[in-house]
């Protein structure tokens, strides 16, 4: 038998730190922490060691096209390919950068960045791998404030990557100009950011359930909740171990599962959209 391999992205520290930390104890087989900073990664390998954990690290920059195609290489190499990817690089900017920067760096790693992930690493998913893409309930919130005519869109059972990508490309260039709310988006780029996750979530699993009907795979977003961490401050409630749950229960659904699938999941509960 060949050994599993678990990736997860953006886990040098904060939820995706406590995500490599419960698959180092539930997932049967290698997991590998990956962050943007080589240091910063060694550094958190070297904490869970001293838990009597046994991560692996390969470096990725989710904004790095040629990073992403290089970790996928080598996990092809070395394992035929991938069990479980979580993807849960993001960043929030503050809220004092000015909003045409935000709607830029947010979307550039937060949607276009996972969206290369995901191009690039699905196709080396096995058969009954898992894929969670850490979205949030922000852009569920930031869905209800869109137009009609974008919220038609965003939940359209027919709307594609490239119309996606291409909205997501509008709020960028509208907000540039300071024209976006015209256009029917709410000022959050954080919040349009994960709207566009979520979004890209379901189109990719119709895709796979289309394409791959037979092997298995489940492809879910999730929000972790409110989470202790240097995004969202230490007036969370919720440690980062505790928002790490709905990601690992997603990456960890049974051998044989068929749902969720393509759905967005807040506390192992499937969330309307």
């Amino acid at each position: 038998m060949s050994v599993k391999v678990a990736v997860v992205t953006g886990s040098n520290k904060g939820i995706g730190l406590a995500i490599v930390r419960a698959l180092c104890k539930k997932f049967k087989g290698d997991v590998y922490l990956m962050s943007r900073d080589v240091g910063r990664g060694e550094e958190a390998v070297k904490s869970l060691s001293s838990e009597g954990l046994n991560p692996k690290f390969h470096q990725l920059d989710i904004n790095d096209v040629n990073s992403i195609i290089a970790a996928a290489a080598f996990f092809k190499e070395k394992y035929g390919g991938v069990d479980v990817l979580v993807n849960n690089a993001g960043i929030k900017m503050a809220d004092t950068t000015p909003f045409a920067t935000q709607a830029e760096v947010t979307l550039k790693t937060n949607f276009f960045g996972t969206r290369d992930m995901l191009t690039h690493f699905l196709p080396l998913i096995k058969a009954g791998g898992r894929v969670v893409n850490v979205s949030s309930f922000v852009g569920s919130r930031t869905l209800n404030n869109c137009s009609p005519d974008l919220q038609q869109r965003f939940r359209s059972e027919d709307i594609t990557e490239d119309e996606l990508a291409g909205l997501m490309q509008r709020f960028v260039d509208t907000a540039q100009k300071g024209k976006h709310k015209d256009d029917g988006w709410p000022e959050t780029a954080y919040g349009v950011s994960k709207t566009g996750l979520t979004t890209l979530s379901m189109i990719r699993a119709r895709r796979l359930s289309k394409e791959r009907p037979n092997d298995g795979i489940l492809l879910n977003a999730c929000c972790p909740g409110w989470v202790r961490t240097d995004m969202a401050g230490d007036k969370a409630p919720k440690s980062p171990d505790e928002g790490a749950v709905t990601p690992v229960y997603l990456a960890l659904l049974s051998a044989g599962a068929t749902e969720p699938h393509g759905k967005f999941v807040s506390d192992k509960q499937v969330q309307p959209w």
